[in-house]
C-alpha cells in the first residue's frame, strides 16, 4: 500500500476527495448602522459587516472562484413579527443587492431565509399567545421574505426554521411571482446542537430557551433522511445537513438518499473549537482547517458552508 503514497504528486494521482474552492460557500454577516467592521469575540477573524466591507468581501470570495456567499442580516431593531425580513429597505435585502450588483453572475448569491435574526424573541417563527411557534402563520411570512429576497436580486434562498412545509409554501409564492428562477437551498436536516453558540453572537441572538420542538433530535438519523426527501418532493434543488462534523454519519445517508446536491454547515461551533485550540497551540491551524473541510466533503457533501472559505481557498492555491 506504500508505494502509491511514497510522494505527493503519487498521493494527488489517487487522492479519492477533492477539496476545491467552487465547493465552498462563505457565510457572511451584515450589520444594520455600523460603520466598521464589528469582531465577533467568539469567532475569531469572523466579523458583522458593514454594506461597504460586505462588497469587497463578495468581490474577493468571486475572485478566488468560491462556490457562493449566504447572507444573514443583522437589524438594528426587532419586533415579535421580524418586521425587517419583509422590509425591502430591510438590512438583509439591501445587502443582497448590493451583493448583486458587486459580483453580477460571477458568484451565487444566496439568504438566509428565517426570522430569527429579525424577532425579538428570537424564534424562527411567529408565536401563538401561548408562546409556541406557529407553523402555518410563519409560512406565510416565509413566502413572502422569498419574494422580498427574489426581488432585491438573490439567486437561492436558504429557508433555514425547520417550519413544517416550508419548501412548498416558497416554491409556490416564488412561482406564482413567475420567480421559477430563484433556487431553493433547502436546511432540510437541522439539528437543536449544543455547537452553535457562537452564532449567536454573531447575529445578536435575543433567543431565550431553545428550538427543540421544531429543530431536529440529535439522538435521530432516519428522521433526518425523511426531511431531505420531503423537501426534495416539495421543490427544494440542494438540501442541507446542519450541523457537519458532529453529523457525517447523517450527511452520508442524505446522500445516499436523495438526487439533488447535498451541502453542509461547518457551524460556527465547530470553527470556534478549531480556532481556540490552534489559539493554545494544541493543533497545526492550517493542515487542521484543511482536514476538517476534506473530512465533510468525504462524508457526502457537493457544499460546504464555512467561514473558512476564503481562506481556504487560498491554501488550496499554494
Amino acid at each position: 500500500m506504500r508505494r502509491l503514497r511514497r510522494t505527493a504528486a503519487l498521493r494527488e494521482l489517487v487522492a479519492e476527495t477533492t477539496l476545491e474552492p467552487r465547493r465552498l460557500v462563505l457565510p457572511a454577516f451584515v450589520r444594520e448602522g455600523i460603520s466598521e467592521p464589528a469582531p465577533i469575540s467568539t469567532m475569531p477573524g469572523v466579523v458583522q459587516h458593514t454594506r461597504d466591507t460586505l462588497r469587497k468581501a463578495a468581490a474577493e470570495a468571486a475572485d478566488l472562484g468560491l462556490g457562493g456567499i449566504m447572507l444573514f442580516g443583522i437589524p438594528a431593531t426587532k419586533d415579535a413579527r421580524g418586521s425587517g425580513a419583509v422590509d425591502p429597505q430591510g438590512i438583509l435585502n439591501v445587502a443582497i443587492a448590493d451583493v448583486v450588483a458587486e459580483v453580477g453572475d460571477a458568484l451565487p448569491v444566496m439568504a438566509d431565509l428565517c426570522l430569527d435574526e429579525f424577532t425579538d424573541h428570537g424564534h424562527c417563527g411567529l408565536l401563538t399567545q401561548h408562546g409556541t411557534v406557529d407553523n402555518d402563520a410563519t409560512l406565510e411570512v416565509y413566502a413572502e421574505m422569498a419574494l422580498v429576497q427574489a426581488a432585491a436580486g438573490v439567486d437561492l434562498v436558504g429557508p433555514s426554521g425547520m417550519m413544517d412545509g416550508q419548501v412548498a409554501a416558497i416554491r409556490a409564492a416564488l412561482d406564482g411571482a413567475s420567480r421559477q428562477d430563484v433556487a431553493i437551498l433547502a436546511y432540510s436536516t437541522k439539528y437543536a446542537s449544543a455547537f452553535y453558540g457562537p452564532f449567536r453572537e454573531a447575529v445578536d441572538s435575543s433567543l431565550q430557551g431553545d428550538r427543540k420542538t421544531y429543530q431536529q433530535d440529535a439522538r435521530n438519523v432516519t428522521e433526518g433522511v425523511r426531511e431531505a426527501r420531503l423537501d426534495v418532493a416539495e421543490g427544494a434543488d440542494l438540501v442541507m445537513v446542519k450541523p457537519a462534523l458532529a453529523y457525517l454519519d447523517v450527511l452520508r445517508a442524505v446522500r445516499d438518499a436523495v438526487d439533488v446536491p447535498v451541502a453542509a454547515y461547518n457551524i460556527s461551533g465547530e470553527y470556534a473549537m478549531v480556532e481556540a485550540a490552534a489559539a493554545n497551540g494544541w493543533i497545526d491551524r492550517e493542515p487542521a482547517i484543511l482536514e476538517t473541510l476534506t473530512s465533510i466533503r468525504r462524508a457526502g457533501a457537493d457544499v460546504v458552508l464555512t467561514y473558512w472559505a476564503a481562506e481556504a481557498a487560498r491554501l488550496l492555491e499554494r
